[in-house]
C-alpha cells in the first residue's frame, strides 16, 4: 500500500510547505508547522457537485442599481449579548465565539439557545459534552430548555444531514475544534480539518439562512486556535476576556460585518448564569472613602459605549540598575513613551522609579485617550497628592507634548456627568460648545498646561 502524502501547513497563517520548517516561510512564525495529509483531488471542495456551491453565477450590476436594505435582526434575549452583535443575531450570518476555557462560553449560548427557542427552531450541537452533561447544567441554572433540539455529534455528514432534516433557524457548533469531516483522513482540531468543517458551515448557512455559531478553542497566547482563514470566512468574531477567577465576564467584537468593533459586553456570573451588568463603570471604578494618591478615573469608548473607568499609578524608588516599567490593561511599550514625554515636556524625571499602571476591574484600554489619565496618575503618585474628587478625564499625549481630542468627547462627558463627576479635564478641541449642567470643563493644549491648571485646583 502506497504511504500517504504528506504536507506541512502553518498553524497560524495556513501557507504550506513540502518539509518541516522550524520557521514559517509564509508569515515568519516559529514552531507553528503542523503536518497534514494531502488529500486525493476527488475529496476537496472543489470537486463538489454544482447544488452545493457557494453562490450561483450572478450577473454584473451597477452598484447604484442595487437596493441597500437593512439587515434584519431578532434578540437573543440577554441585552448585552444583542449589544455585542450589533443588535442582535442575522438570519445565514456565521458567528464564531472563543474564550479561556470554563470562562463561560457554553452558558452563555445555553442561555441565549433558550430564550430564542421559544420563538424560533434551534438546535445545540455538542462535540465536548454529552446530553446528560448539558442537560444537568440547563437543570442548575434553572433554563426551560423544553424547546431546545441537542445533537451530540462531531461528524461533519451528520451535523450537515441533521441541518438539513431539522430546518433549524439557529444551530451552535460546540465546538469546532472537536468536529471531523470524513473527506479528510486527518485527525479532528487538525488546521485542514478546522478549515474545511468551517468553510463547509458556512456555506450551508449562507445558502440556507441558518444562522450558525461557532464556539473556538483558543490557544496559550489568547489567540483563537487553528488556521487564521478561520475568522476570516466568518461575519462576527466575539472574545471572551475576564479571569476565571473573577466574577465578571468581558464579551468584546473584534469583526463584525453586521454592526461594529469593539463593541463590549459585560457580564457577571452568578449561580444562575451569567447576568448583563446594566452599568459596567461601576466595575471599574474602586471605591475609596477618600481620595488616594494615584488614582485618576477616566472615560473610555468601547464601541457605542462610554465606560469610565479608574486607572491607577505607582510610583516607588527602585533598587534595580534598570527600573521595572509594568502594566496591566494597558500597553507596555506606550507606558514608556509616556514617561519620556513627562520628562521632556513637563520637568518630571522617573528613570531611577519603578512604575505600575493598573486598569481597574480587569479592562483592557487600546484606545490612546488614556494618555492624559495615565500621566496625571503617575504625577499624584509621585508627588503623594490625589486628584480632586469627582475629577475625570481623556486625551492622547503626542510626542511633541500637545494633547489630541479624542472622538466622540460630548457622548463622554455625558456619561460621566451622568454618573456624578463635576470637573472635567478635556483637550481643547473637545471642549463643548455649550455648557454641561453640574460640569466644570477645564480644556488644556499641552501636558506642562495640564500640570499646571492641576495645581491651581489641588
Amino acid at each position: 500500500m502506497a504511504k500517504a502524502k504528506t504536507n506541512y501547513t502553518c498553524s497560524d497563517c495556513g501557507g504550506t510547505a513540502t518539509k518541516w520548517t522550524g520557521q514559517c516561510p509564509s508569515c515568519q512564525q516559529w514552531n507553528t508547522m503542523v503536518e497534514t495529509v494531502v488529500e486525493a483531488g476527488g475529496n476537496n471542495r472543489y470537486s463538489q457537485p454544482q447544488h452545493l456551491s457557494l453562490a450561483q453565477t450572478a450577473p454584473v450590476l451597477s452598484l447604484a442599481d442595487i437596493d441597500a436594505i437593512d439587515v434584519p435582526r431578532f434578540g437573543t434575549g440577554i441585552e448585552e449579548f444583542d449589544r455585542v452583535l450589533g443588535g442582535g443575531l442575522v438570519a445565514g450570518g456565521v458567528v464564531l465565539i472563543g474564550g479561556d476555557p470554563g470562562i463561560g462560553k457554553s452558558t452563555l449560548l445555553l442561555q441565549a439557545l433558550a430564550n430564542v427557542s421559544h420563538l424560533k427552531k434551534v438546535l445545540y450541537v455538542s462535540g465536548e459534552e454529552s446530553g446528560a452533561q448539558i442537560a444537568l447544567r440547563a437543570k442548575r441554572l434553572n433554563i426551560d430548555a423544553r424547546d431546545l433540539k441537542l445533537q451530540a455529534e462531531i461528524q461533519l455528514e451528520k451535523i450537515l444531514g441533521t441541518l438539513a432534516d431539522l430546518k433549524p433557524e439557529v444551530a451552535v457548533i460546540d465546538s469546532i475544534q472537536t468536529v471531523y469531516s470524513d473527506a479528510l483522513s486527518s485527525a479532528p482540531g487538525s488546521v485542514a480539518q478546522v478549515r474545511e468543517c468551517a468553510a463547509q458551515l458556512t456555506r450551508v448557512a449562507k445558502q440556507t439562512g441558518i444562522t450558525i455559531i461557532l464556539v473556538g478553542h483558543v490557544t496559550k497566547e489568547g489567540a483563537l486556535a487553528g488556521p487564521r482563514v478561520l475568522e476570516h470566512i466568518v461575519d462576527t468574531v466575539l472574545y471572551f476576556e475576564g479571569d476565571n477567577h473573577s466574577s465578571f465576564r468581558l464579551v468584546r467584537a473584534i469583526k463584525n460585518r453586521f454592526g461594529a468593533v469593539n463593541e463590549l459586553g459585560v457580564f457577571a456570573m452568578t449561580e444562575k448564569g451569567l447576568k448583563g451588568v446594566s452599568n459596567p463603570s461601576a466595575l471599574f471604578l474602586s471605591q475609596h472613602d477618600n481620595q488616594v494618591p494615584g488614582s485618576c478615573v477616566m472615560v473610555t469608548q468601547e464601541g457605542t459605549r462610554p465606560l469610565l473607568v479608574e486607572i491607577q499609578a505607582l510610583v516607588d524608588a527602585s533598587h534595580l540598575p534598570n527600573a521595572r516599567r509594568l502594566s496591566v490593561g494597558l500597553e507596555q511599550n506606550r507606558l514608556a513613551m509616556l514617561l519620556a514625554v513627562l520628562h521632556r515636556h513637563a520637568g518630571i524625571a522617573a528613570f531611577d522609579q519603578d512604575v505600575f499602571i493598573n486598569a481597574v476591574g480587569g479592562v483592557k484600554i487600546t484606545e490612546p485617550a488614556a494618555d492624559l489619565a495615565v500621566l496625571l496618575a503617575i504625577n499624584s503618585s509621585m508627588r503623594s497628592k490625589p486628584l480632586p474628587r469627582g475629577f475625570v478625564v481623556f486625551g492622547e499625549v503626542g510626542l511633541a507634548g500637545e494633547i489630541r481630542p479624542a472622538p466622540r468627547g460630548q457622548e463622554r462627558l455625558r456619561e460621566a456627568a451622568k454618573l456624578g463627576f463635576s470637573m472635567a479635564m478635556i483637550p481643547t478641541a473637545n471642549a463643548p460648545k455649550q455648557p454641561i449642567e453640574g460640569m466644570t470643563i477645564i480644556a488644556v493644549d499641552r501636558i506642562d498646561d495640564a500640570f499646571n491648571k492641576l495645581r491651581e485646583i489641588q
